[in-house]
């Protein structure tokens, strides 16, 4: 059968693509608000949602967005919702309200240029360091970064699987392009990707602790107004879910709610690597960019410089395993950003001057184009 006439091939817009992802992962909840370049996301959801039974509400706002969705996952729901990086600043403070108190919830931002309003119809990449520093105190953060439209719908179902597998919000970095370009996809087929789902308590409702900390495990999720009573607050917590002030168990919340993401930072990582075996110059990147330097990797291989790409789409936590390993064979490691300069300290930080580190920033609210990375790696190699 030619692509034409098979049904399950769509041409799909990015933003669309993660809202097929949603549904496909379960979600039955969204509650956002309109905001360029994301405002497809939730029309497709306005649209769909209803057909198979879930509920899409459109908020005054983003702060209400997000305290929709937290509220919704206590409730038991999958929930969801979408804005760009206006609204992302918004949602900032009950971000970190479902970091301490462990709520399930999936947030896909799609980075427009900023700040402020900024170009609200142009790609950036300058949400990346708000998304793991941007709610205030100690915490971690799950966030991940589509290239295809494909990627859009796996790694939308991959946010929700994590989020409740690991009672934690996630967050969807797309940008501009992303979100608003067209590809060619086979839908998956009904039920082919699997989603981890939370896990429940079953014992006696009196012995319920939601915020234990015990070794690994993550503690279950009770659904609210259930026969497990249970306290929701962002007060720091002891282990049944009620303010404390107690050291030890102060101490025990926040090294949980960090350590229980960070030290997974390995097992989460997943990396496309192109041409890498035998490279002397290593391009970093992920999101749109990293499409941009594929194909300056396949210029600079016809021009005689050994050049690989290893994208990242696990953002955070940003494992160093594979640049570690890297690091010893290489001249240099080029990072190109629609940003002036934010995973590349990260990198930085990993190879820790086993190989030289630049950064290639672009802020006009243009993508890259290969000629620009080539040229910069040229003048790199020759320096």
């Amino acid at each position: 059968m030619s692509a034409r006439a098979n049904k399950d091939v769509k041409v799909l817009q990015g933003n669309e693509a993660c809202a097929i992802g949603a549904i496909a992962a379960g979600v039955n909840f969204f509650a956002g608000y309109p905001i360029t370049p994301s405002s497809e996301v939730a029309e497709f959801m306005a649209r769909h949602l209803p057909l198979i039974g879930g509920r899409f509400i459109q908020m005054e706002d983003e702060i209400a967005s997000i305290a929709a969705i937290i509220g919704a996952s206590i409730a038991g729901s999958r929930s969801m919702t979408a804005t760009s990086g206006p609204g992302f600043s918004l949602m900032q403070e009950n971000l970190g309200l479902a970091c301490l108190a462990e709520i399930p919830c999936v947030i896909i931002n799609v980075q427009r240029a900023g700040p402020s309003t900024g170009l609200p119809t142009q790609p950036a990449q300058a949400d990346v360091m708000q998304t793991r520093w941007g709610t205030h105190g100690d915490h971690a953060i799950i966030a991940l970064a589509p290239s295809t439209v494909l990627e859009c719908i796996e790694l939308t179902v991959t946010s929700v699987s994590l989020s409740e597998k690991y009672r934690t919000p996630v967050v969807l970095l797309l940008d501009e392009v992303i979100g608003h370009m067209r590809e060619s996809v086979t839908l998956p087929a009904a039920g082919s990707y699997h989603c981890d789902s939370r896990t429940v308590p079953e014992g006696d409702e009196e012995d319920y602790r939601p915020a234990a900390c015990v070794g690994d495990e993550v503690a279950t999720l009770a659904r609210f107004g259930g026969p497990h009573r249970f306290h929701v607050t962002g007060l720091t917590h002891d282990p049944h879910g009620f303010p404390t002030m107690v050291p030890h168990e102060v101490d025990a919340k926040i090294h949980w709610i960090v350590e229980k993401i960070e030290s997974r930072a390995d097992q989460l990582a997943m990396n496309e690597e192109f041409m890498v075996e035998d490279c002397e110059v290593l391009l970093f990147s992920y999101g749109s960019t990293a499409r941009v330097a594929k194909a300056s990797v396949r210029q600079l291989r016809d021009q005689g410089i050994k050049a690989g790409l290893l994208r990242v789409k696990t953002i955070w936590p940003l494992s160093g395993k594979r640049l570690k390993e890297l690091a010893p064979q290489l001249k240099t490691i080029v990072v190109p950003e629609m940003n002036m300069g934010q995973l590349v300290l990260e990198v930085e930080r990993i190879v820790a001057g086993v190989a030289p580190v630049r950064h290639l920033g672009r802020v006009d609210g243009r993508l890259f184009t290969p000629d620009q990375i080539t040229e910069f790696v040229r003048g790199e190699v020759s320096a």
